[in-house]
């Protein structure tokens, strides 16, 4: 082992630890959201954590850790570039598939992971991986003012938008749905005016999720594009876990969606993102996706 200085002065200890990197939410080669795994990270600093995170500058970054909880399998820590997450989707079924693809082991018939967020169960549905929707914090209908500045962002009318929500569940969520899947796959969004929304109608952690139907019956039901303000400028996110659950409790609950549907997101960025939605007898949602290992090896940090 070696040392290092640390983002926060002093040394770490630097050891080879195992790494994973892991697309998640497709069935298709590269088509899905990437996720970098730690799968061993006891005694590196939130520091570390963090500078590594922005250097893989991917959207999420995670460290995997023993469980404080009895009832849980493992902890995970979620990073973005800037900031540390309580809780993500794709992390957490990627966290998942790579504790697993470790040797892992349950004990029971789910997986729990423990995150800030608190305890998640993940369980196996087919071939796809399904973490439990956690609940809203806030739900509801968007107030007017926030309808007209995502109207003007996206480009369209403001009759264009069919239905919305508030679909906060720790990343701050506004859903709006369009008149077709076409109709969201053809929008041009204007940054400088949904940036605007940075200044009370969105926070600095505000988000816009847009979605429309597909018109034959068939999978996937929805098109879904989720946009968000990073370091100033507007991004798109190719597959969004938090976003869909969100939008799966929101349209099944509503009606707009039977209880079991398939989303898809990412077309618009040449992505294959197929989100699976159901909702069990207890009424719980359920958010699955396949996962693949691209890239498996060792980390020095």
């Amino acid at each position: 082992m070696s040392e290092q200085t640390g983002q926060a002065g002093g040394t770490t200890q630097v050891r080879d630890r195992p790494f994973m990197q892991v697309d998640v939410f497709s069935a298709t080669a590269l088509g899905g959201n990437p996720l970098a795994v730690v799968l061993d990270a006891e005694g590196l600093s939130t520091q570390t954590m963090q500078a590594f995170a922005d250097w893989t500058n991917l959207s999420e970054t995670t460290f995997l850790l023993p469980p404080d909880a009895p009832s849980a399998d493992y902890r995970v820590r979620i990073f973005s570039p800037g900031r540390e997450l309580p809780f993500a989707g794709h992390p957490t079924l990627g966290s998942c598939f790579a504790w697993l693809a470790s040797g892992g082991r349950s004990k029971g018939d789910e997986w729990v992971q423990q995150c800030e967020a608190g305890l998640i169960r993940i369980r196996s549905i087919g071939d796809c991986l399904a973490f439990a929707a956690p609940p809203r914090v806030r739900s509801g209908p968007l107030d007017a003012a926030d309808l007209d500045v995502i109207a003007r962002g996206l480009g369209i009318a403001r009759a264009d938008i069919i239905a919305h929500a508030w679909c906060d569940n720790g990343p701050r969520w506004r859903a709006v749905m369009l008149q077709s899947a076409e109709q969201v796959l053809a929008l041009t969004p204007d940054a400088a005016v949904l940036a605007g929304l940075d200044l009370g109608v969105v926070g600095p952690r505000g988000k816009v999720g847009v979605l429309g139907r597909y018109g034959d019956g068939a999978p996937p039901f929805i098109e879904v594009r989720a946009f968000f303000s990073a370091g100033g400028a507007l991004r798109e996110d190719p597959v969004t876990g938090s976003l869909n659950a969100a939008i799966g409790q929101w349209l099944i609950e509503s009606g707009l969606a039977p209880p079991r549907y398939v989303a898809s997101q990412g077309t618009a960025l040449g992505r294959a993102g197929r989100i699976h939605l159901e909702r069990d007898e207890a009424g719980q949602v359920w958010v699955g996706g396949a996962c693949a290992s691209l890239i498996r090896g060792t980390v020095r940090l």
